[in-house]
């Protein structure tokens, strides 16, 4: 007997709230942000069900491009159409913008500042225990059979120590599918395990009234009209994606040519956006190479700087572009002769916006013209068997971010740190039996890290 009764679809004002209320406190990566997404929207507000959201997450790995962000603007087109995607998409990413803009002028003005690089040090690991939380609760869900887990395992392996291209990972994770999902798809499918969206909790002071709720989108709604492939909605996704492309490149390029700095970034950060795969870190050596080695937009040691900052705000990492292009302004305007802070100030903020506009519109396009043709496949073992193993290989994926972030935060200094350990012991400890938000956690992290650096500026 079904003890789940209808949940009420939530208003375009309502989801809009919540996008940005995500957007502020999206810390911890894109397993970080995944993982915040899976929580709010499938565990807790019951927006759509455990197969709906990893039907879209698989699709967003596919994609270049910042998963997390794609993930939040597929899930808003779901809700409310192309409004709904571009607001979710913008508001994820809004507060990313201004906070590293913020942060990117206190740069330029004054260097490093000991209290944000005092934050830091207890945020980072902090961060590391998010992550592997993440891992660990996706894991639980997703890792279903043998295979799955050997299929998680082999990602793990082939990213973390034999340094494979994650295209490559997942290209072998989705033919693995497309294998057993035409002869053993047993195999994928585990039919005595019940589903997360039907099996309540035991624990009856656990279950709340909306858990007890079917999801606005479960398994077998079927799909919205405003979400249904239409040839003609296509064709104006994509002539509005390439008037938001080329006009602002045409602009750019009328204002200082096309060889100038502000069209050449606009190209450079469109190949960022679509050379993309595997997460940002499989891009950044690209980055860097570009604006430090190729153009001298800035140093490598202000590039390093920058992805302390980048990894340590809310927003996707690959929001460090936002930095870059900041510090290319910047330091072209002092170079230029604008001495004053005002002068270079303007320059840098919108070579910041040139580089957000470039870096992600190609995500917006992608979701926005791909998305209806991705819901037509749910239901469809074609489809379906393949993305079941790619969510599997994401498991590994983001086991292996954990492990790749855990050298630079236990071992900082090529010393083991027990300071470093003890606050990952704490953040796994605060999730698991405390069942501390991520927004807690950081939260927590970020004002001791204040405090301890204040506390050092005052004895110092």
């Amino acid at each position: 007997m079904n003890l789940l009764t209808p949940r009420q679809a939530v208003s375009l004002k309502e989801a809009s709230r919540f996008w940005l209320q995500l957007g502020l406190v999206s810390f911890g990566g894109p397993a970080g942000q995944i993982a915040l997404l899976h929580r709010e929207l499938v565990d807790r507000r019951r927006w759509l069900s455990e197969r709906r959201f990893l039907h879209a997450l698989n699709y967003c790995m596919l994609l270049p491009g910042p998963e997390a962000t794609q993930l939040a603007t597929y899930l808003g087109w779901l809700m409310h159409g192309v409004p709904g995607g571009l607001i979710a998409g913008g508001l994820f990413l809004a507060p990313s913008v201004l906070v590293l803009t913020t942060l990117a002028t206190a740069y330029g003005l004054w260097g490093q500042l000991p209290l944000l690089m005092g934050v830091f040090v207890v945020l980072k690991p902090a961060v590391l225990a998010i992550v592997i939380v993440a891992a660990w609760r996706l894991g639980q869900r997703a890792l279903r059979t043998p295979l799955l887990i050997g299929i998680a395992a082999a990602a793990f392996v082939s990213l973390a120590m034999l340094r494979l291209p994650y295209p490559l990972v997942v290209l072998g994770a989705a033919l693995s599918g497309l294998v057993a999902g035409r002869w053993r798809p047993g195999l994928l499918f585990a039919p005595t395990h019940p589903s997360p969206d039907t099996q309540l909790s035991a624990s009856t002071s656990e279950t709340t009234a909306l858990q007890q709720q079917e999801p606005i989108h479960g398994d077998h709604t079927p799909t919205p009209e405003h979400c249904r492939f239409s040839r003609r909605q296509l064709a104006r996704i994509l002539l509005a994606w390439g008037l938001a492309l080329l006009i602002p490149l045409a602009l750019l390029s009328a204002i200082g040519g096309w060889n100038g700095t502000l069209a050449v970034m606009a190209r450079f950060f469109t190949r960022v956006a679509l050379l993309s795969f595997g997460g940002a870190y499989a891009v950044l050596p690209y980055v860097a190479q570009g604006a430090v080695e190729q153009f001298g937009w800035l140093t490598a040691s202000q590039m390093l700087d920058g992805l302390a900052l980048g990894e340590t705000t809310p927003g996707p990492l690959i929001m460090v572009v936002a930095f870059v292009g900041f510090m290319g302004g910047w330091n072209r305007g002092l170079g230029a002769g604008l001495a004053d802070a005002g002068g270079s100030l303007a320059l840098a903020v919108a070579t910041t916006l040139i580089t957000v506009w470039f870096t992600f519109l190609p995500s917006f396009g992608l979701i926005l013209a791909g998305a209806p043709l991705v819901e037509t496949s749910r239901g469809d073992l074609r489809f379906s068997a393949p993305l079941t193993t790619i969510t599997a290989a994401v498991v590994g994926v983001i086991a292996s971010l954990a492990a790749f972030f855990s050298a630079p935060v236990l071992w900082p200094l090529g010393a083991f740190s027990p300071t470093a350990a003890l606050v990952v012991a704490l953040g796994l400890l605060a999730q698991l039996k405390g069942r501390w938000s991520v927004l807690q956690v950081i939260g927590a992290a970020a004002a001791t890290g204040a405090g301890l650096a204040g506390l050092e500026l005052l004895l110092s």
